[in-house]
């Protein structure tokens, strides 16, 4: 387990969160090795650089024993939590289609009127039409003008200062129907 992993365990066994923004980080990559090795880090990295705490759910809800019974009852629970208790969602939309299990996650946070954050580097269109790159609904968490702001197409844009993550972030913290506008 990485050291963002392990402290982010470590801190939900305590309940010492910080009063650090955080942000749920709904991705595919846990469900492989090589993706969990090469590819979160540097997501994770730029968006604690950004200064929020980064709630992703492979490292915080994966059970130790997977064949004790209810195992994938309890991480569905756990993840639908987190990303009603997370201050924003980042979600990773490679994939033709997108990965089903974030796309839950994404509907959860835009239901919850979360923040909403949208990564791709994909280059595959998978749209109706010519207005947005996925599937429409994927964007009724972004905000009608300039939702390319939102949308993330290189890792190297999570940081960047014109950006709405970058300006969110920025931001004082703020709980309940304020956080979500």
């Amino acid at each position: 387990m990485g050291q963002v992993a392990e402290s982010l365990q470590g801190a939900r066994r305590t309940g010492s969160m910080t009063m650090a923004k955080t942000i749920y980080l709904a991705n595919p990559y846990g469900f492989s090795t090589q993706q969990r090795a090469l590819l979160l880090p540097p997501i994770v990295a730029a968006l604690e650089e950004l200064g929020l705490e980064v709630w992703e759910p492979f490292a915080r809800n994966n059970p130790d024993d997977f064949q004790k019974a209810g195992w994938e009852y309890r991480i569905g629970q756990a993840d639908f939590r987190d990303v009603v208790e997370s201050d924003a969602i980042f979600a990773v939309v490679n994939g033709v289609p997108p990965d089903e299990g974030v796309m839950v996650e994404l509907g959860m946070a835009i239901a919850c009127k979360k923040p909403t954050f949208l990564f791709r580097d994909d280059v595959r269109r998978v749209a109706e039409g010519d207005e947005y790159p996925l599937n429409l609904m994927l964007f009724t968490g972004l905000p009608e003008d300039g939702w390319q702001d939102s949308y993330y197409t290189a890792v190297e844009e999570i940081t960047a200062p014109q950006k709405a993550l970058a300006r969110w972030a920025a931001r004082p913290r703020q709980r309940g129907a304020e956080a979500a506008r």
